[in-house]
């Protein structure tokens, strides 16, 4: 369970301080696009109200509130699970990776109505329009991780 925490901890900094760096300290907001290596890398401001890709983006205030609920119900069941069926520490970091990033979202969502995405990839003459975080990352290497590692639960093992 001390991995879980200490894995959520750090993404959820990593989160929260680079999107401090980059959308306040780099002033983001207003610059609204910084080349980085592009085509590569680059930041391009986005305010995301839905979940990935913009999904249910646009809709009304209660729909910023029930995605922070979700997250909520999200990471109290996962930290539950890694508490009483994660045996693997690689499986209990990967959990604190989703519980982190789902977080640190979170935390935008309270803060500004909305999740600050930031990083924006593209590559070999692909134009990518979307944006993404820090918390992003974690939340998908974590949950790759939770369906490679996890397997080796407590509840799996005894068919529960």
């Amino acid at each position: 369970m001390k991995l879980l925490l200490i894995s959520a901890a750090i993404w959820f900094a990593l989160d929260q301080g680079s999107k401090y760096v980059v959308v306040h300290a780099m002033d983001l907001i207003s610059r609204g696009v910084i080349e980085v290596a592009p085509p590569i890398l680059t930041f391009k401001m986005g305010w995301n109200t839905g979940i990935n890709f913009g999904l249910f983006s646009g809709g009304p205030e209660m729909t910023r509130w029930i995605l922070i609920a979700i997250a909520i119900a999200i990471t109290s069941w996962l930290t539950w699970w890694a508490k009483n069926g994660l045996t693997r520490p690689i499986a209990l970091i990967a959990a604190g990776a989703v519980v982190g990033g789902a977080l640190g979202n979170t935390i935008d969502r309270l803060v500004y109505g909305a999740v600050a995405d930031f990083l924006n990839m593209s590559c070999c003459g692909i134009d990518n329009p979307f944006a993404f975080n820090v918390a992003d990352i974690g939340i998908f290497a974590g949950a790759l991780g939770l369906l490679i590692f996890a397997n080796d639960s407590k509840m799996g093992r005894d068919g529960a």
